[in-house]
Formats: C-alpha cells, structure tokens, sequence
C-alpha cells in the first residue's frame, strides 16, 4: 500500500519513516508554499535515506493566514496546527491509501486529536497513522540516536523543511527579523544526514 508521510527531514519525521517501511510504500512528501526552497533540504534528507520523494505546494494564503494566527497570538502554536491540518487535508487529497506524520506522544504543536483523524479518513477513504503517537521524547531520542546521523541546532542555523522555516521567512520579511525572536521561542531543530 502507498503512504505519503509528511516530511521535514528531521529526527521525528525520518523515524516515522523507518518504522512505516516495513509495512507500506512510504513516499516522503514535503509541504511548502514556494515561498522559500527549503524543501530541497528534505529531498537530500529522503535522498540520504533512500526513500521515494515528493513536494507538495499549499497554496500561499494558508502560510499568511498562520502568520496572522501567530502575530494575533505572540506565539507560533495556532498558526503551526493551521498548516499542519492544512497539510494533511491536502496529503489525504492525494493518491495515497495511507498518510502519516511524525507526531509524538508528548508534542504540543502540531498534534491531531481522535476526531480529527477519524475525520480525515472517512472525507478522503485513507487511513491516517501517528507510528510515533506512543512514544515519548526521550524513547524516540534513543531510538533516533542508535539508527540515524543528525544534526542539532537552533532553528535559525538548521537546514529543515518544517513549516515553520517559511513562517519564519514571511515574518523576518514583512516585520524584519527581531519579530520573528520575539514570536518564536528558542528551540533545536534537527536535521537527518542518513541512516546507521
């Protein structure tokens, strides 16, 4: 069966990965709004790994509607589950009998509720899985640390393609980069290089 996973190229999302090969014919696929080329970070990453790859443009509207969720707020949580539900209903669209992403247990952002899921799969007939919806942090830190190559960072200084790379470049560019510091909370990323 054919899963399109929702992919940045980071620990969380590559693991979903792994974990999924076994059972489907996974196909990393990268949301972006063309506003930035970051997504060519999670083709290397997909590349690295030796998965199939796609990218998949939402339209533009939804990143400016997730800025102004976040400006509203002072804080990006909102605005990030905006496009992630977002993303999602355009993965389902998709031709895939399943899609996934690579939500843990404890995230706060974004985090897709019983409903929401059901929802998703009986509006497009796919199934949805959270293969990492049972694990902590640090279970997925440990499982990360013996099967993958990553690199650590802030978020400013990591190559990723998560949504919040082109949030952050809409906001550095429309209310320059001291608002992006005051909106988003210091926090690592990371970045897959390949698989142990």
């Amino acid at each position: 069966m054919d899963l399109g996973l929702l992919y940045s190229g980071g620990k969380d999302s590559t693991l979903a990965a792994l974990l999924l090969d076994e059972f489907y014919d996974v196909t990393l696929t990268t949301v972006h709004f063309g506003i930035s080329d970051d997504w060519k970070h999670a083709r290397e990453t997909a590349r690295a790994t030796g998965f199939a790859f796609e990218r998949l443009e939402l339209d533009p509207d939804v990143a400016h509607e997730a800025v102004e969720r976040i400006r509203e707020d002072g804080f990006p949580r909102n605005g990030i589950q905006h496009v992630h539900q977002q993303a999602l209903e355009a993965l389902a669209a998709d031709s895939f009998d399943a899609i996934a992403d690579g939500t843990r247990r404890d995230d706060r952002v974004p985090t897709i509720s019983r409903a929401q899921a059901q929802s998703l799969e009986d509006r497009h007939e796919v199934d949805y899985i959270a293969p990492l919806s049972g694990f902590g942090r640090t279970a997925v830190d440990r499982l990360v640390e013996a099967r993958l190559d990553v690199t650590v960072g802030p978020s400013e200084e990591i190559d990723r393609a998560d949504y919040e790379a082109e949030l952050r470049a809409i906001i550095a560019d429309e209310d320059g980069p001291a608002a992006v510091a005051e909106l988003f909370p210091d926090h690592d990323q990371t970045y897959v290089t390949g698989v142990r």
